[in-house]
């Protein structure tokens, strides 16, 4: 793999765990130490359910926490409140603004990832924005969003060329993600996968494990 432009000097390989949406700030923080604490490579904080306030009161708490574990906290979708809260980076889908825009707003040291979906056109433009990073999926059936676009896990060999780290994401299992790993993915991306699971930590090694050469 190409060395990445930017910020990408921590390691970016392993489990990009994504919160869920969840109201009780205690209850997260909880549940995202004990994924952190178990080797979680990268933090995305999502919640499609929070108003701002409470989006920001837990974006701050979770950024405190990731610089605990020394783990890039990334925010979906608003680079605003990345900005605000002093993450590491965003994730933006097509619908959430300009990659260059969020460049000007997060620096030169920010990671930038994209959406994908199912094409391979889409990664090759956000790469040549400046995209760090980018994600395809749903590569298997997602209860997050069962209406995603379907994405073929060929597409990560396809898009290996890009030199930037690949994210795959939707309905990942520790059973099926060794052949994505495989089929040349980075970051395995998960939420229900993770801390819907009885013990998240033990979830966490388990989908570690897709990376061991063993699996």
């Amino acid at each position: 793999m190409n060395q990445p432009r930017t910020a990408l000097s921590r390691k970016s390989s392993g489990l990009y765990a994504i919160t869920p949406d969840e109201a009780d700030s205690d209850r997260l923080l909880e549940r995202v130490e004990v994924v952190l604490t178990a080797g979680a490579t990268w933090l995305q904080y999502r919640n499609k359910s929070a108003d701002a306030s409470l989006r920001a009161r837990q974006a701050r708490l979770l950024q405190a926490a990731c610089a605990r574990h020394d783990v890039p906290l990334i925010v979906n979708d608003d680079w605003r409140l990345a900005a605000a809260v002093g993450a590491d980076g965003v994730h933006l889908g097509e619908d959430d603004g300009e990659i260059v825009t969020a460049r000007a707003a997060l620096g030169p040291d920010a990671i930038i990832g994209a959406s994908c979906y199912d094409s391979l056109e889409l990664a090759r433009n956000a790469v040549a924005a400046g995209a760090d990073y980018v994600a395809f999926g749903a590569l298997f059936p997602s209860p997050t969003k069962p209406n995603a676009r379907v994405a073929k896990p060929g597409l990560l060999s396809a898009a290996a060329p890009l030199g930037v780290p690949l994210v795959a994401i939707g309905g990942i299992t520790p059973d099926n993600g060794a052949s994505l790993v495989d089929a040349g993915a980075d970051l395995l991306a998960v939420i229900s996968g993770v801390f819907d699971a009885p013990d998240p930590g033990a979830a966490t090694r388990a989908y570690l494990s897709c990376f061991t050469p063993s699996h």
